[in-house]
């Protein structure tokens, strides 16, 4: 008899640290994580099982159907809005094939067992695009539904894979004859610049917040690669893991559309500078804004409309832009590079 499993891809990232510490020590699920780098150690005792590997590997992800029975699909595997930029082949490659694997994947075990697996993935303030800055400083709280003209590799990829978990919801195989209704429930959540205080950001075009604290207290100097007076939204990852929680627990009835804005705080990179040379007086900071990389954070909004989220799964942020520095980033990153400090 197959085992009921939750399935993490990506699970060695700032993510899927998060989401399987939580799962984890709830001991409700037994999870199976994957990842194409080894797991941290901590981590390893709270999964049934690692495996080191591709989602682009049509037959590992068929033994995974053969064996589990899978009920959640948390698809956190991509590559980042950075990297993307210098190999977009590749990152077309992993982030729309492989979630089509998955997504097929996902319809095979949803029609042997006979409901919907859920599918939930975390989109990307990327798949917004604006014309220019002017047009992001009128634009005000910006809804999913707005502005989707992303610029980036990364951008157009999150866009496309929202479109493809409605086409497998709705619409999957709409005119053969064995067409069901038993697909996929895709359910999908656009994030915002992210902050952890557990892992180093890899490759995020909003990374600077994060990089900047990581370095001060590593006594390392940082130049931050856009303008002072640039705003991006923000949350923090425990925020971050309690969206993809609540979303995944939401009745399917109480869902007005299968994707969703979540925010919590909008600080300009002076403010994060701010925040960081008042925990960390010694720390060298500099502004040397990189022109192309600027442009991209231009491009998307300052301020989203988290409404829908509110409104349909009750969502509303713990930590505010005070709590959460004061009461998470400084005092946990601190402790994580005390020897730093020595």
């Amino acid at each position: 008899m197959r085992k009921e499993i939750v399935l993490i891809t990506g699970a060695n990232g700032e993510m899927g640290h998060g989401l399987i510490a939580h799962l984890g020590a709830t001991k409700k699920y037994s999870i199976v994580a994957m990842d194409v780098q080894p797991l941290d150690d901590f981590l390893k005792p709270l999964c049934e099982r690692f495996i080191l590997g591709d989602i682009l590997d049509l037959m590992l992800l068929g033994r995974l159907v053969s064996e589990f029975e899978i009920r959640t699909i948390y698809h956190l595997a991509s590559i980042l809005s950075t990297k993307a930029e210098y190999n977009p082949e590749t990152a077309h490659r992993v982030n729309v094939e492989g979630m089509l694997n998955l997504l097929r994947l996902a319809v095979e075990q949803s029609s042997w067992q006979g409901r919907p697996v859920k599918f939930i993935y975390p989109s990307s303030i990327a798949a917004y695009g604006m014309p220019n800055l002017e047009t992001k400083q009128k634009a005000g709280k910006v809804k999913e539904s707005e502005w989707n003209m992303p610029i980036t590799m990364y951008g157009c990829n999150k866009l496309y894979c929202e479109h493809l978990g409605r086409y497998y919801t709705n619409n999957y195989r709409q005119l053969a004859a064995d067409h069901t209704k038993t697909t996929v429930d895709f359910r999908a959540i656009r994030f915002p610049g992210l902050v952890s205080s557990v892992t180093v950001p890899t490759g995020g075009t909003s990374d600077y917040g994060p990089e900047m604290l990581h370095h001060a207290a590593q006594n390392l100097p940082y130049a931050c690669f856009v303008r002072p007076d640039t705003a991006l939204p923000f949350m923090v990852m425990p925020d971050a893991i309690r969206s993809l929680l609540m979303l995944e627990a939401a009745p399917r009835e109480n869902l007005s559309q299968l994707v969703y804005n979540v925010t919590s705080f909008s600080p300009t990179a002076q403010d994060f500078y701010d925040q960081v040379k008042g925990a960390f007086p010694k720390a060298e900071i500099t502004f040397e804004p990189d022109l192309a990389r600027q442009g991209i954070v231009d491009s998307w909004p300052a301020v989203v409309d988290d409404s829908a989220a509110a409104n349909d799964w009750g969502w509303q942020p713990e930590y505010n832009q005070q709590r959460a520095f004061q009461e998470y980033l400084i005092p946990t990153i601190k402790a994580r590079y005390a020897n730093c400090n020595d």
